[in-house]
This record gives structure tokens, C-alpha cells and sequence, in this order.
């Protein structure tokens, strides 16, 4: 069934995403079930199927910036992997990739032809959201929603409670766009029921960074309507480069260093807001002591980085000590808790250069093709990525969620419908231009 119709293999992975749960066969062999499996299928079944039906991948999408970004950002990867300070770390990462662009990129550009293929893969994948979402308030209202359970009550689909808020506080803007596109009342009062559930599923995950997504998301929605998203982006860009340098400047950042003694993990997140005020957070104070010990190994492999998947190898020489905690063994192998920092430290800076330019130009086709489109579905669809996407980036600036499967997946589909939207978009304008 899958060879003949190898799109029911697709949303068979979309809705198999938000379920899939990390399962381990030994201490260094791992893979998330069933999502990965799947993953692997649907990119071998979509690049057979590309072979022995060249016509289906047509010049526009060969030839579209958007691939000719991705295509250039994956180069690079290819040149850090060479580079790698452990390569086989480094190639087993690469060879996962593969199947992360078969299965996101590749598979979608040949799915996504129409309006009804993009409306059942959003459905898909809101709806598992949705179930999870449900089972763990259900879950986390036996334990009075206390801030100490919130990671048992997402398990075992999520690893933590930031994976899942992450992956939850994006679903929201698909929620919202069926609400806009419903035309029955009936309709829209169920979506909007589901909304609030979502919303307070949100509210119960006590994950700082997805509330800053979601408000990051609301002006995103102002800025795109305005033309200003890519600006803002730029603006993001120099004041995060211009806090790096005024904190190394004369070791500005040692102002921030911690009490060792006073990093504490609270189990009330009242208390946890608090000590993150206080900069007395564990993880607020953790992530302090990886940063400056990423920011450190940049003048050491400026061009072409530690190598992809590297950075634990690595990272602790360079770690200073004033801000080391409690946590600082690091015994879950978790990486710096920043994606572009992350990016830089194993891709060198052509690597960060080549993903910002490349999340540079997805927002500006999310921006532009907002304005561009006359239908109301692909106008929704234009906006609802554009708002993803910085919803993504918000959450990234505090985690490294593009390589797991979960946000990763979200990234790569948003760049699939981008380069879908355009294209079904200017065969419109075509058409309206005959006539």
C-alpha cells in the first residue's frame, strides 16, 4: 500500500510524530519509535519514487532558493563533517540527516499539491498533538498539576516538559487557522473549545520559552502584516551580536557569575520564576556556564566548527569555572541550549551564516507570499509558517530543538510549504492574468 500510494506513509509519520517515544537497545544505540522507522521509509519511498517519476519533481522546485539555500547549508555540513574532531559521531549525524530531508523536504514537495493534502497533514498533526495534550492534563490533574510532576505526566512521548511546550506551542497557530477557515458555527466552536485546551495544556507545561514563543508568535503575526518581519529579524540579529561582544568585552559577563551553592532546582515554579529573576536557577545558571563555554571554542574552530554532534566531546575544557553548578557532569549528554550557538561551535561561521541567511529567506517568503496571495487558504498557510517559524526561532534561542524529531520536523515543513505556497501561488497569479 505505501509503494502504491506512498503519501498514506507520510501522514502515517505526521501523526506518528507527537506519539513517538525515545527507546534505547543498548547504552550507545537509541532511536525514537515509531517516528524514525517511518522517517527512513517515507524518505526511501519518496526518493524511489522520485527516480522512476522525474516529472513529479518539477524545474520550479529543483531550482527555488529555498533549496538552493538548503542545498548550499548542507555543503557546508558535508565540509564540517570532514573537518569533525570525531568523525564517526559526526557521520552518523550526517547519515541522519538524510532521512530528516528525505522525510521533511523532499516527501512534502511531492505531497503537498494541493489545498486538501496540506489541510489533512495539519489535521494530522494537530490532532496527535491534541491527544497528547489531553492524556497529560489528564495525567498532570492526578498530581494537583504540580510543577515537580509536569515531567512525568508528558512522558514517554516527550523527554521533558520544554520538548513538549515547544511542540505544543506551535500547534496553536494551526488551531487557529481552521478556526479562521471554518465556515460552519459548529465548527468553529469545537475548534475553539480545543483552542483553550491547548492554550491551558500551554499554560500547565510551566515552560518559560514556549510562553515567550507564543507572545514571540503574536508579534510575529503584526509584523508580517506590516512588512516588517524580515527587518525585525535583522534588528534580533545585530543586538544578539552586539550582547556577545559587550560581554566579552573586558570579561563583562563574570558580573553574572553565580553562587555555586545557591543554584537550586524548585519544585514550586512560583519559586522558580523567582530564582530565574535571581539568576539563581539551575537551569538559567547552567545554561550561563555552556554558553561562555561555547562562545570560548569559537576561536578555536572559527571556520569549520568542532564537528556536527560534537559539542559534548568537547565543551568542558573551555567551561569557566565561576559559573559551573551542580549539574555541570552533564551525565544526559544534552548539548548548549542554544541552536545558533550550537550551529556556530560545530559548523564553524560559515555554518551559522549559512542557516541564518537560509531562516532569513523563510521568513521573507512567509512575509511575502502573505501579501502575494488572493485565496484565503494559502494567505492563512503563509502566515501560520511565517508565525511557526519565529515561534521556532524563539524557542531555539534557548534550547537546541531542530535536531530532535519533534521541532526539528516542524522546521523543514515549514520550509516544504513555503516552497508549495509559492508555487501553487504564482500558477494562480498565472491564471488570474490570462483571464
Amino acid at each position: 500500500a505505501g509503494w502504491r500510494n506512498p503519501s498514506l506513509v507520510f501522514y502515517g509519520l505526521l501523526f506518528s510524530l507527537p506519539l513517538s517515544f525515545e527507546y534505547s537497545f543498548s547504552a550507545t544505540l537509541g532511536t525514537d519509535i515509531p517516528d524514525e522507522l517511518l522517517m527512513l521509509l517515507t524518505a526511501g519511498l519518496f526518493l524511489i519514487y522520485g527516480i522512476y517519476n522525474r516529472q513529479a519533481i518539477s524545474r520550479e522546485i529543483k531550482t527555488h532558493p529555498l533549496i538552493f539555500l538548503l542545498t548550499i547549508l548542507c555543503g557546508w555540513m558535508l565540509v564540517a563533517i570532514l573537518f569533525s574532531t570525531h568523525p564517526l559521531i559526526s557521520v552518523k549525524y550526517g547519515l541522519a540527516k538524510t532521512w530528516y530531508l528525505g522525510a521533511f523536504v523532499l516527501a512534502p514537495l511531492l505531497v503537498f499539491t494541493n489545498k486538501a493534502s496540506i489541510r489533512t497533514a495539519a489535521l494530522l498533526l494537530a490532532g496527535s498533538m491534541l491527544l497528547i495534550s489531553l492524556i497529560a492534563l489528564v495525567r498532570h490533574g492526578l498530581t494537583g498539576f504540580s510543577f515537580a510532576t509536569v515531567n512525568e505526566a508528558v512522558s514517554p512521548f516527550f523527554r521533558n516538559h520544554v520538548n513538549y511546550s515547544a511542540m505544543l506551542v506551535c500547534m496553536i497557530p494551526l488551531w487557529i487557522a481552521f478556526y479562521y477557515l471554518a465556515k460552519k458555527q459548529a465548527h468553529r466552536r469545537l475548534i475553539g473549545i480545543v483552542i483553550l485546551l491547548s492554550l491551558t495544556a500551554l499554560f500547565f507545561s510551566y515552560a518559560r520559552g514556549a510562553w515567550l514563543a507564543l507572545l514571540a508568535g503574536g508579534v510575529a503575526f503584526l509584523l508580517i502584516r506590516k512588512r516588517k518581519l524580515v527587518t525585525a529579524y535583522l534588528l534580533f540579529i545585530l543586538l544578539a551580536l552586539a550582547a556577545v561582544f559587550w560581554l566579552r568585552h573586558e570579561n563583562n559577563y563574570l558580573r553574572f557569575a553565580h553562587n555555586y551553592q545557591r543554584t537550586i532546582f524548585h519544585k514550586d515554579f512560583g519559586d522558580h520564576l523567582v530564582a530565574t529573576y535571581k539568576l539563581k536557577d539551575v537551569s538559567t545558571a547552567e545554561r550561563f556556564y555552556r554558553w561562555i563555554a561555547g562562545v570560548r571554542m569559537i576561536s578555536d574552530q572559527p571556520l569549520t566548527g568542532f564537528g556536527p554532534n560534537t559539542f559534548y566531546d568537547n565543551y568542558k575544557p573551555y567551561g569557566v569555572p565561576a559559573f559551573k553548578t551542580w549539574v555541570s557532569d552533564n551525565p544526559e549528554h544534552s548539548t548548549v541550549h542554544n541552536y545558533f550557538l550550537l550551529t556556530v561551535i560545530e559548523q564553524g561561521c560559515p555554518g551559522l551564516f549559512f542557516f541564518l541567511l537560509l531562516l532569513g529567506a523563510m521568513l521573507w517568503y512567509a512575509q511575502r507570499l502573505w501579501h502575494r496571495a488572493m485565496d484565503p487558504f494559502y494567505k492563512t498557510t503563509s502566515m501560520v509558517t511565517g508565525v511557526m517559524l519565529v515561534m521556532i526561532l524563539t524557542v531555539n534561542c534557548l534550547s537546541d530543538l531542530i535536531e530532535t524529531d519533534k521541532v526539528g520536523s516542524l522546521f523543514f515543513l515549514c520550509l516544504s510549504l513555503l516552497i508549495a505556497v509559492d508555487l501553487q501561488t504564482r500558477k494562480n497569479k498565472t491564471v488570474e492574468q490570462i483571464n
